[in-house]
């Protein structure tokens, strides 16, 4: 019987033998390439922690000790290990979060899946223990990526201040984010991993002067009392100590008896310490070992014995922009890009090889990205910072008070905008065009297929004096959706073949080919529509209101939040022109979204063609005096939706 299907909750664990525990970390990589290759997933980073989770939980009893995440791409092992083996569904709609998730299991506790957050968790909690008394212990899993965030650095500070509150911060030094971690802090933790351990020096040194007669024991406690320097000199940790930290490692990562004797050590010093563990992302799967861009960082479906793809699923919103991006950086010599520790998940990977000197990469710091930016602005150069749509949230204060304050030429390119789906809530990209909507001469694109993320990131980049933004979404780019017309900046789509239409329709970037499916239904009910696609939507373009003016009603259908979002802007403008037309605006709840498909996200808040051409048919409906109560029911079902 395979030891892992006797596994039910940590403890567990306790009964088995170290060469048991050596046979359950091989059964759980082997599950864990089978299980994901069906589903795709983060599978390199699990991997890579199989022995430490497995440590961790043979030292801590959590729940009742806190056992903390940082991203979370890496508890696959953690979910194993305290109860959960179905990953049938892994990332699914009714199966398990790729994330932690305190809907699952009392175990898990960080569901934002935003690196670097875990120090600050990890502060909080173990200052509430320390004022409420409890007896119990708080540890903080952090990657040498994550490491490189400001957050981290903030809370480091901080943990250092108290000495007698219990914290144990374990350091997954892997050498990689999604890539390879690069900058100083990689450079200092490559220098421990190479530099002989203090701890084991001091040991073989004790046992040779031991052995030495009269002066050896004194001798040795002279070293030994001297610690500091000397320490540094043998493996300069000094950086950790520095701030109070006591340190621990470098230890191997995948040594079960070695952590856990390092992590006990660390429970039983009453303060914080860190514990820095040597870990391989990927280990044991050499596909992932091969695979030198993220070591399979995060995979889709896979054929487990090769690691090649299932299915290609063709040309990509983010290799569009990659591709352009070449060729821009070959046509203008000022273009140069910035990535924070995602080169490859942005599609800068081949600017990169072809311009490896205008690439920066400045780990997972995207504060640092937005003012870095500003002032290669200001130093006469045009920046493009790619970065996923949610994580722009963490550089808002940049974004305004650095670049469009100063009015900076700073192109950011938003990444996986929209709904994302299987990452689940904190991976949405559904927040960017209603926070954006407030920074003072901002200009943001939402191309609506490929050859306008070419066209409009052209434009972006030729402004230079104010932030511009372009954002698409993930997956698969659809088939062009040409213009028939163009009234002002704004693309028609669809005319309505009468000079009294009843909607306008305006269609948000990659939810063209909705809105004409949209327009296509409204047809088959005598309802008259005209749909525009705006490219430029903030600011609003000034041929709106006129031509909303020509309309019995107008409609907006956006893939952001309908709070502050691209609808409420619209309305805005509409009002201070004086345009007196119904408004409804179609987008994404103000709330946060399980982790499904984005066919069935959609679906599931009412962002399909027939549910708004029902909707709008009602409204049309209720204008014309022919409102019965059919159409009043539907109509009733989106506020329920906010």
């Amino acid at each position: 019987m395979p030891l892992l299907t006797r596994i039910r909750g940590p403890r567990d664990l306790d009964r088995l033998s170290l060469e048991q525990l050596d046979q359950l970390a091989e059964e759980i990589r082997t599950f864990l390439v089978d299980a994901v290759s069906k589903t795709g997933g983060h599978l390199g980073p699990n991997l890579g922690v199989v022995e430490l989770t497995i440590a961790l939980h043979r030292v801590f009893d959590s729940p009742k000790d806190k056992v903390l995440w940082d991203t979370g791409h890496q508890s696959y092992v953690h979910k194993l290990l305290t109860g959960r083996q179905d990953f049938s569904r892994l990332k699914q709609k009714g199966g398990l979060s790729g994330y932690p998730s305190q809907a699952e299991s009392e175990h898990d506790v960080i569901e934002n899946s935003h690196a670097s957050t875990v120090l600050g968790w990890a502060d909080g909690i173990a200052k509430a223990n320390q004022l409420l008394e409890r007896d119990s212990h708080v540890v903080a899993v952090i990657g040498d990526g994550a490491l490189t965030g400001g957050m981290a650095w903030e809370a480091l500070n901080n943990i250092a201040d108290a000495k007698d509150r219990p914290l144990v911060i374990v350091v997954n030094d892997n050498e990689r984010s999604y890539a390879p971690t690069i900058g100083g802090l990689a450079n200092h933790l490559a220098t421990l991993r190479t530099t002989d351990g203090y701890e084991r020096f001091l040991a073989r040194t004790k046992e040779l002067l031991e052995r030495t007669p009269v002066v050896g024991r004194p001798l040795y406690e002279t070293l030994h009392g001297a610690k500091k320097g000397f320490k540094d000199f043998i493996a300069p940790q000094g950086m950790f100590e520095d701030l109070g930290l006591k340190y621990v490692g470098p230890i191997d990562g995948h040594d079960i008896e070695a952590l856990e004797s390092a992590l006990a050590r660390a429970k039983r010093f009453g303060g914080s310490v860190i514990v820095h563990c040597l870990t391989e992302k990927g280990r044991g799967y050499q596909p992932a070992l091969q695979d030198e861009a993220d070591r399979f960082h995060a995979v889709g479906k896979i054929h487990p014995d090769t690691g090649l793809p299932i299915a290609s699923s063709g040309a990509d919103w983010t290799s569009v922009f990659g591709d352009e991006m070449v060729r821009l950086g070959e046509e203008r010599e000022d273009i140069v890009a910035i990535t924070a520790a995602m080169l490859q998940p942005v599609g800068l990977d081949r600017f990169a090889k072809r311009f490896p000197e205008r690439v920066y990469d400045v780990g997972i710091a995207e504060q640092h990205a937005a003012v870095s930016a500003a002032g290669l602005a200001h130093g006469g150069v045009h920046p493009v910072f790619a970065v996923y749509a949610t994580f722009l949230n963490r550089a808002f204060d940049q974004v305004l008070m650095d670049v469009a304050l100063h009015k900076c030429g700073v192109t950011f390119v938003l990444d996986r905008a929209g709904i994302t789906g299987t990452d689940g809530a904190s991976h949405n990209g559904m927040w960017d065009m209603s926070i954006l909507q407030v920074v003072p001469g901002l200009r943001l694109a939402a191309p609506r297929d490929a050859e306008q993320v070419r066209a409009q990131l052209r434009e972006a980049v030729a402004v230079d004096d104010a932030p511009t933004v372009v954002r698409f979404s993930k997956g698969a780019v659809g088939p062009a959706v040409p213009a028939v017309g163009r009234i002002g900046g704004m693309d028609v789509l669809r005319e309505p073949g009468t000079d009294r239409p009843d909607v306008l329709l305006v269609s948000v970037g990659a939810l063209a080919p909705m809105c004409l499916e949209i327009a296509a239904l409204l047809d088959k009910q005598g309802i008259s529509t005209t749909v525009v696609d705006p490219r430029w939507v903030k600011p609003v373009d000034e041929a709106m209101a006129p031509l909303a003016e020509r309309h019995r009603v107008v409609v907006t259908v956006e893939d952001n939040s309908r709070a502050g979002g691209v609808g409420s802007a619209i309305a805005q403008a509409l009002r201070d022109a004086g345009v007196d037309v119904p408004l409804r605006d179609f987008g994404i709840p103000p709330r946060f979204l399980d982790h499904a498909s984005r066919g069935e996200v959609l679906a599931e808040i009412g962002l399909t063609a027939p549910d708004i051409a029902r909707q709008v048919t009602g409204l049309v409906a209720k204008l014309d005096g022919r409102y019965d109560r059919t159409a009043a029911e539907v109509d009733s079902v989106e506020p329920a939706r906010d």
